[in-house]
């Protein structure tokens, strides 16, 4: 595994690192997240990444990833970084949602105790909230790290304006924001004219998410929508209608570019995010041991020559 420095800062990030949004939650075999997790570890995989209301129910995700980090990691915390957010909704009422410092901090806390650790290597928010002014949401992430319940933080999803906002006033506060956590993939390549520009300006890292569209850019969906996929889901984020023929045509032509490289087109995908530097690091989200292996072949080949971004380009948005 190669790893790359996040921002200006001293903190170095595997080039793939491991989402545990999907997979992980007490709905899912947790078998096969601990495969998973045990062999992205031995692998060099040592980043990974979670929210608070990441699994179903709620939560799970970081309760599941906590008991394994009590009986199979306990010894290697320190060889690990350790992510979480907050911003989306997690419980009833009015404070469990949103960028106030009161569900901020509450929720760091509950996370802690669902992952039994005493601090996180990095605290999101997880989302800009137009209803709470910027310094009440950046003035509590600069406190958990004051207090030492998080080493660096971060935001995702921010609007340009507000990032850059977001940014001054960490800075000014003595808790620079360390990385952005956006959308990037071959279909979605809006942070390429603001956000990445803005990450480079502001010494911030750059950490992709859905590199492969939710499943689009693999062959999950060239014959139809499986019964198992996210598209089949009825709470799903990838939905049925933007399953489309033309998108599906997009799909097969760059299934064959990947074919001629010597890949998959997820790897393809996952490569094709890693060719620019400013991005340090891409979250996986896997399903299984034999995807995650999958996906980490990507980087057996991350070169790609003018034409084939080209013609990649040519498919994107």
């Amino acid at each position: 595994m190669d790893y790359r420095f996040c921002g200006r800062s001293g903190l170095q990030l595997p080039r793939l690192s491991l989402g545990l949004w999907h997979n992980f939650g007490d709905v899912d075999d947790p078998r096969e997240a601990a495969r998973m997790l045990h062999y992205a570890f031995d692998q060099g995989i040592t980043h990974f990444d979670l929210a608070n209301n990441y699994g179903t129910p709620y939560g799970s995700a970081e309760t599941n990833f906590g008991n394994l980090l009590r009986t199979d990691f306990a010894s290697h915390r320190d060889e690990m970084v350790i992510s979480t957010k907050a911003g989306h909704d997690m419980w009833p009422g009015p404070y469990g949602n949103g960028g106030s410092r009161k569900y901020l901090i509450a929720s760091l806390h509950q996370s802690l105790r669902r992952m039994g650790l005493d601090y996180v290597d990095i605290f999101y928010s997880h989302r800009y909230d137009p209803d709470t002014p910027l310094e009440e949401t950046m003035g509590a992430l600069s406190d958990m790290v004051r207090q030492g319940k998080a080493l660096y933080v971060g935001i995702s999803k921010y609007p340009e304006d507000k990032a850059r906002e977001a940014c001054r006033i960490l800075r000014d506060n003595g808790t620079p924001c360390l990385v952005y956590q956006g959308r990037y993939n071959i279909f979605n390549r809006a942070v390429e004219h603001d956000i990445l520009p803005l990450a480079a300006e502001q010494g911030m890292g750059f950490i992709g998410f859905s590199p492969l569209a939710q499943g689009l850019l693999s062959d999950k969906y060239l014959n139809g929508i499986p019964a198992d996929s996210r598209a089949a889901h009825p709470y799903g984020h990838l939905k049925r209608e933007e399953v489309t023929p033309e998108v599906i045509k997009k799909v097969k032509k760059l299934t064959d570019l990947a074919a001629y490289r010597g890949q998959t087109l997820a790897q393809m995908a996952l490569a094709w995010c890693l060719r620019d530097q400013a991005v340090c690091s891409v979250i996986v989200g896997t399903s299984s041991l034999a995807q995650l292996q999958s996906n980490m072949a990507a980087l057996d080949n991350l070169s790609f020559t003018d034409e084939e971004l080209w013609l990649i380009g040519e498919q994107g948005a």
